[in-house]
């Protein structure tokens, strides 16, 4: 197809969609590849930055994370699977049949949504804001689904806003299983305020709160302070964590698992300072 002969708008999904599945590139490369002018990529560029699906840098574009910027969901999606898996087969195994869990909006506890689609853990009831997650549960035998509405966000595919946490604050579940944007000496952090209130009204509504957190979240900073890590029981981490980010769970005496993934499993899993 000749890019530079499609409307804009068609033009920018087309250029979403390839940053997306590249993680970045440069202006000149998108040029070349769209057959259009520098300025016109800029426009383009600056129009999906304004529509939160990537974030500009000198001569560039992005799709990963920053400090201030929460990738879009679609790029999440791709991103460390295996490590996610990892995490959600040791979260899976505390869930129990009768229990009523909540998930958050996050692409790692997605993972714990395709698992209980094996149908091994009923009866069950999930409560949870993302779409994502409704939509694989939906139709599963044995789950009683629960959606909490909101105000519908597409960059994060979920439910959010003040009714969405005042829904939240109405139920008492055993367990919730979240995840965030970084963590780092003893707090979790995210990168948007609407995204915090809503992971803080979810900790506070259940009797036992999990965190999952691949590696790549212990070596970065977000803007927000979502909570101490002393309101979570259990933190699993994958096995690509550095022994410096491990100490620094040990100093904060945070408890928490280490989870192989597929390609290193073998080994046991080290357990954390409690």
């Amino acid at each position: 197809m000749n890019h530079a002969q499609q409307g804009p708008a068609a033009r920018q999904a087309a250029m979403a969609e390839q940053v997306l599945a590249d993680g970045s590139a440069t202006a000149a490369d998108l040029a070349e590849r769209f057959g259009v002018s520098l300025m016109t990529i800029h426009r383009d560029l600056d129009e999906l930055e304004r529509q939160g699906i990537v974030r500009k840098f000198r001569g560039g574009v992005t799709a990963q994370p920053s400090g201030v910027f929460e990738s879009n969901v679609q790029y999440r999606l791709k991103t460390m699977r295996a490590e996610k898996a990892a995490l959600a087969d040791r979260a899976l195994r505390l869930v129990e049949p009768g229990m009523a869990i909540m998930l958050d909006d996050s692409t790692t506890t997605l993972e714990i949504a395709r698992g209980l689609r094996l149908g091994e853990i009923t009866p069950l009831t999930v409560v949870t804001n993302f779409l994502e997650a409704i939509n694989l549960l939906a139709d599963q035998r044995g789950i009683r689904l629960m959606a909490l509405g909101g105000d519908y966000d597409p960059l994060h595919s979920s439910f959010l806003g003040v009714s969405c946490v005042e829904a939240i604050e109405q139920l008492r579940v055993d367990v919730c299983f979240t995840s965030t944007s970084a963590v780092r000496g003893g707090y979790a952090y995210h990168q948007e305020q609407h995204i915090v209130s809503v992971k803080r009204a979810m900790l506070g509504a259940a009797a036992r709160n999990v965190l999952l957190i691949d590696h790549t979240k212990l070596a970065r900073a977000a803007l927000h302070r979502v909570v101490p890590l002393s309101r979570f029981d259990l933190l699993l981490v994958d096995d690509g964590a550095s022994p410096e980010a491990l100490r620094d769970l040990d100093e904060h005496k945070v408890r928490y698992e280490v989870c192989t993934s597929p390609a290193t499993r073998g080994g046991d899993d080290r357990a954390g300072a409690t």
